[in-house]
């Protein structure tokens, strides 16, 4: 049977595959690999359909090094796009976490601000153009009524006055209408440097914008429930927050610090359960001990081991995805034989000729699950870096057969704790030749 090759613009191809190749999660073209995870999705879904009619959510993606977790937040965000939300996302590191008193919560913010992204700008740096929008609409709603754009925006902005740091909030937006319409460009970039939380005293940011308040430390949620009423005001479907790379709270070397950054964790989850926030949606990936670990873990927090403790009837084989912690459960063989066929599919885009059978596939599978036994299900990031290599020694090497390679391929199952979200690659598989 002659497999039909499927036609992909070769920039994604090739970013795909790089990024496949350096155990990394792509950051375009998901939906070309994307296998299972079916009814975590569909929750996933779910929690943003509520954020998009104005409610609230938490999710915790609980999963090891390799076990897909990040590909599956990366989804979450293009699907979160595709329903025309905004998304900001950051990894947690030692130098940005959700609570300090030193500069990092505020270095959190501005990675998220740096990374906010629509559908039309998915690569992010979107805060402009998310201003633009508002401002855009609200000179069509008054030139539609007969009335002063700058009435319309007070009215629309009036809304936010009534939370913390709203009216500040509503101030700056203001000053990017009047730099808009007064073709003040000084004026507009401190507009959005404020909403970048870039002023770093309030006295340069009282002299700019004439606003007493600046995003700090002390504020960056609250900011972030006040922006994702904003982007609702701009016409979005309302904002969602992907933070990866939680266990770096687990590894903080302060027990004060990290109870400090789980009870920011707490009053984020309760304000999603009781309705204290609006429109918008936390998304947080991060491993087991992070979770569970009775001593450093969300579970040394009684009031958080209490809201996030697994369901007592999620047992023998039964689930439930309607509460705040989301397992990724391990790939099932067929799974990653779909998933294997969707790499192959990408790699041949475009090619004449198919690179590798179906054969090869199985006999690929055989062979990772004799070398790294259950880890072959628990982290497939080893076996797609693998795979990636053998496709690519095959299309540089025409003389050699997959059988060879196969033969030489060495398949590590162990995984590494690191403490960047720039190192979380488990240890490459190689080839020798």
């Amino acid at each position: 049977m002659t497999r039909t090759i499927t036609k992909i613009r070769p920039r994604v191809r090739d970013a795909v595959l790089q990024s496949l190749a350096a155990g990394v999660v792509p950051g375009v073209g998901q939906q070309h690999i994307q296998v299972g995870r079916k009814d975590e999705v569909q929750a996933m879904m779910k929690d943003l359909a509520r954020v998009r009619d104005g409610g609230s959510s938490t999710r915790f993606i609980i999963g090891r090094y390799g076990s897909g977790k990040t590909f599956f937040l990366q989804l979450v965000r293009s699907i979160a796009l595709a329903e025309k939300m905004v998304t900001i996302h950051a990894d947690l590191t030692p130098d940005r976490r959700l609570h300090a008193s030193g500069g990092q919560a505020r270095a959190l913010y501005q990675e998220l601000m740096r990374n906010l992204a629509t559908r039309s700008k998915p690569e992010g740096n979107a805060l402009a153009s998310v201003v633009e929008r508002f401002v855009s609409s609200a000179l069509k709603e008054a030139e539609a009524k007969g009335r002063p754009t700058r009435d319309v925006i007070k009215a629309r902005l009036d809304a936010l006055s009534d939370s913390v740091g709203g009216f500040a909030f509503a101030e700056v937006i203001a000053a990017y209408w009047r730099g808009h319409d007064d073709g003040d460009e000084a004026l507009r970039q401190n507009a959005l440097r404020w909403l970048r939380g870039e002023f770093a005293t309030k006295t340069e940011a009282r002299r700019a914008l004439g606003v007493r308040v600046i995003i700090e430390d002390n504020n960056v949620y609250d900011m972030l429930k006040l922006f994702a009423r904003f982007v609702t005001l701009a016409g979005f479907g309302g904002l969602l927050v992907c933070l990866d790379e939680m266990v770096n709270l687990y590894k903080l070397g302060s027990g004060r610090a990290r109870r400090s950054n789980y009870e920011q964790i707490l009053r984020i989850l309760n304000d999603s359960l009781q309705g204290g926030a609006s429109s918008i949606g936390f998304v947080l990936g991060g491993t087991p001990e992070f979770l569970v670990d009775p001593r450093k873990g969300l579970y040394s927090y009684e009031a958080l081991q209490t809201r996030l403790a697994q369901n007592t009837f999620a047992r023998d084989g039964l689930r439930d995805l309607s509460g705040p912690v989301l397992r990724l459960e391990n790939l099932s063989p067929e799974d990653l034989f779909l998933l294997l066929q969707n790499i192959r599919r990408v790699h041949d885009s475009g090619q004449g000729a198919p690179s590798l059978p179906d054969e090869a596939l199985t006999a690929f599978m055989k062979h990772c699950w004799e070398t790294i036994g259950e880890a072959y299900f628990k982290t497939p990031r080893n076996t797609v870096v693998a795979f990636v290599s053998l496709l690519a020694v095959l299309s540089q090497n025409p003389g050699v057969t997959w059988e060879e390679l196969l033969k030489g391929l060495v398949v590590s199952g162990k995984t590494k704790s690191v403490s960047s979200a720039d190192e979380g690659a488990d240890e490459l598989a190689s080839f020798t030749l």
